[in-house]
């Protein structure tokens, strides 16, 4: 019998023994411990292969009948039934749900718009001279693809197709190169657009912006240190990780850049500019020179545009508006002191009362309105308010002086632009526009998905949408585009959704049936004896999470064990959105941790016979040290995850 399960054969005996040990005498068993049997009995049965939705439903109907039995038998079957139709409702209703089949849709058709080919050379030829510099291509790759895809086994897949042989015929070890490809395919689960954090807001009832804005750095922290372990490694241990050849390094330069190099100078801008004018224009014709003249200052007019846009919204006045304001004691404007003395004359030429007591003779009231009468116009015309001029808008503001930080961003800026035009050659120009054609078309579908749910234009399901008709528009403008593209991508979409909505139905009847039975209530009730602090439940969740991601999957544990979780974050008073996306990088071992890390199952799919599923295995354990690293750093710097959206939403 192979390893992998004898593996798993252990861990459902160990579960099996810890159930019997663990559980009191048949005497003293209440429906609570019947909660956590049922617990039990779904890690074993989805370790036996049932599939895990249907389980779910099956488990979760069988107690919450059997709850519903012990207090009253006749309405049992009816209460079970009405418990799944509720949960299936609230599936259909979700408006948060709504987002993952466009998302996952968005993915297919980016997948088969064959970008990532051209993303993956033209990386690999910009990052030569860094050692590694084909893993760091990998990883890069694989995190840009991930985020405008988000689906792991496609990923995995692609690159295990493309990168993976690269890496080996290149001399690379077989560990780095199946870490590289399993570690930066998983990244899609971390990196927005995300499904897993769609279905934790779902589950926790997050927002899923939130989720998105505080999920974005951690996941480029997670990418970098993988980045950095590997050309760490290669500079270490070179032979791991061998120089590209010259063969494999070289770029064909067009026939105008051959002109231009041999009559001129190496250097873009001094060739171009050199060739607008003179004998060395002759062979080459100026649309030709003109257009790679705009194509090469396309950086520098990026860089005056984003420092523009920065200096434009640092030194916007603050305008004060003070039109409704007005001093204390004083008339707003001329109707309001009419108003005034118009009521004093009126209490001053009352009826004189009926009753007994001398009276004013009518020739003194006569006397006195006069007296009101002049008296009047001079409240409207006291000094003070003479002299005070009628509100008007407020004249704009000048702009405020810029920051010395800013000049400084500019000033490094402005030399980081000198540096990269000393060295911008015909061939960097060539690996440029080999990413101008793949990278950005990418980098502007993610920045406007991901900007507008994070910028607050645009719900995840709008975005989403966004996102599906920008990955329809690539596919069509790569020439990708045809109607058994379109329904491949429309039936995998479906089985995903399809899988995603199952298996949400499946956890609402299995939780259901856990509060019925008072699982929950005895988990709470025994962490809350432990006198744990906030730290030590963290580490105790995250431990647990760690341990379950061995022989489950990522979908299994946020909708089987995380909502017994969650209950307990108001308890210790933690945020549920940093603890979301402690998880979210937590479940990154799920798919890097054996038996059933399926990133090397899809990896072992396409792999080259000699590699062995025990290599892969192996190459993968250092991107794991990676990812407890990165959640520890998340942790015990908590704005990583916290900055952006306490900036944004104020959170």
């Amino acid at each position: 019998m192979r390893k992998e399960a004898w593996f798993g054969l252990s861990i459902m005996a160990a579960v099996v023994i810890a159930l019997f040990v663990l559980m009191p005498p048949a005497a003293k068993i209440t429906t609570g411990h019947l909660g956590l049997l049922m617990l039990a009995l779904i890690v074993v049965a989805i370790m036996l292969g049932f599939p895990t939705a249907f389980t779910l439903m099956g488990l979760g109907t069988m107690f919450a009948w059997f709850a519903y039995y012990s207090v009253n038998p006749s309405l049992a079957v009816q209460q079970t039934l009405d418990l799944a139709v509720a949960r299936a409702y609230w599936v259909m209703n979700n408006d948060v749900l709504i987002s993952v089949p466009l998302f996952v849709f968005m993915g297919y058709l980016v997948e088969r718009a064959n970008l990532i080919q051209a993303l993956f050379k033209g990386l690999h030829l910009a990052t030569t001279r860094i050692p590694g510099s084909l893993a760091v291509a990998t990883v890069i790759t694989c995190a840009i693809f991930a985020t405008a895809s988000g689906i792991i086994g496609a990923v995995v897949t692609l690159m295990g197709l493309l990168a993976f042989p690269a890496m080996l015929k290149a001399g690379y070890n077989v560990r780095l190169a199946a870490g590289a490809v399993t570690a930066g395919g998983t990244l899609g689960i971390l990196i927005p657009p995300s499904v897993l954090l769609i279905l934790y807001g779902a589950t926790a009832g997050v927002s899923v912006m939130q989720l998105y804005a505080g999920a974005f750095f951690p996941g480029l922290m997670l990418a970098g240190l993988y980045v950095v372990y590997i050309i760490g490694y290669s500079m270490i241990k070179p032979s791991i990780a061998p120089p590209l050849s010259a063969e494999d390094a070289y770029v064909p330069l067009p026939k105008f850049a051959e002109v231009i190099t041999e009559t001129g100078s190496n250097n873009v801008m001094a060739g171009l500019i050199g060739a607008i004018k003179g004998k060395r224009n002759a062979d080459v014709p100026m649309r030709t020179v003109v257009g790679h003249l705009g194509i090469a200052l396309l950086p520098a007019l990026a860089a005056a545009l984003l420092m523009g846009s920065i200096y434009l919204s640092i030194t916007a006045p603050t305008i004060v508006d003070t039109t409704g304001l007005q001093e204390m004691g004083m008339a707003t404007d001329e109707t309001d002191a009419d108003a005034q003395n118009q009521a004093s004359l009126e209490q001053g030429l009352q009826e004189p009362e009926a009753e007994g007591g001398l009276q004013e003779p009518p020739a003194e009231l006569g006397h006195e309105a006069p007296v009101a009468a002049e008296a009047a116009p001079e409240s409207p015309k006291a000094p003070a308010e003479a002299a005070a001029p009628t509100p008007e808008a407020p004249a704009p503001a000048g702009r405020l002086p810029a920051p010395m930080g800013y000049w400084i961003a500019l000033g490094i800026c402005i030399a980081g632009l000198a540096v990269f035009y000393a060295i911008f050659t015909f061939v960097r120009l060539e690996i440029f526009k080999m990413l101008l054609t793949s990278f950005f078309p990418l980098a502007l579908l993610i920045l406007g998905v991901l900007g507008s749910i994070i910028m607050g234009l645009a719900t995840p399901t709008e975005a989403a949408a966004m996102g599906s008709f920008g990955g329809l528009f690539l596919a069509i403008a790569y020439g990708r585009f045809n109607m058994t593209m379109l329904k491949e991508a429309v039936f995998l979409t479906a089985k995903t959704s399809a899988m995603v909505c199952w298996l949400f139905v499946g956890s609402g009847i299995f939780a259901g049936a856990f509060a019925l039975l008072g699982g929950q209530e005895i988990i709470n009730n025994w962490v809350q004896s432990l006198n744990m602090s906030p730290v030590q439940f963290m580490l105790l969740a995250q431990v647990i999470i760690f341990l379950l991601g061995w022989p489950l999957e990522w979908t299994e544990i946020i909708i089987i064990f995380l909502p017994i979780f969650l209950p307990l974050l108001t308890h210790f008073n933690i945020d549920p959105l940093f603890f979301g996306l402690l998880v979210a990088l937590n479940l990154q071992t799920a798919f890097l941790s054996p038996p059933v890390a399926m990133a090397a199952f899809y990896l072992k799919g396409v792999a080259p016979p000699h590699v062995t599923l025990n290599q892969i295995f192996l190459g993968m354990m250092p991107f794991m040290a990676i990812q407890v690293i990165a959640i520890f750093m998340l942790y015990m710097f908590p704005a990583i995850g916290l900055w952006l959206p306490s900036v944004v939403y104020g959170h």
